[in-house]
């Protein structure tokens, strides 16, 4: 296993932890229902992605 010969600076740990910061979540709305939801991620609220009918839920009478 590597060991470093050097300590490492702050200024060199914080460069390098730069890209850590946590960002929220993006969020779309469902073209169909209107409900909140990921990108290309399957609609909870009505079942569909990308405009076709993946899941047909048992409230539903079609």
């Amino acid at each position: 296993m590597a060991l470093p010969k050097h300590r490492q600076s702050h200024s060199k740990t914080r460069l390098r932890r730069s890209h850590d910061a946590l960002r929220p979540a993006s969020i779309s709305t469902c073209p169909e229902c209107g409900e909140p939801k990921q990108p290309h991620r399957l609609c909870a609220g009505c079942g569909t992605y990308n405009g076709k009918k993946i899941i047909k839920f048992d409230d539903e009478t079609d």
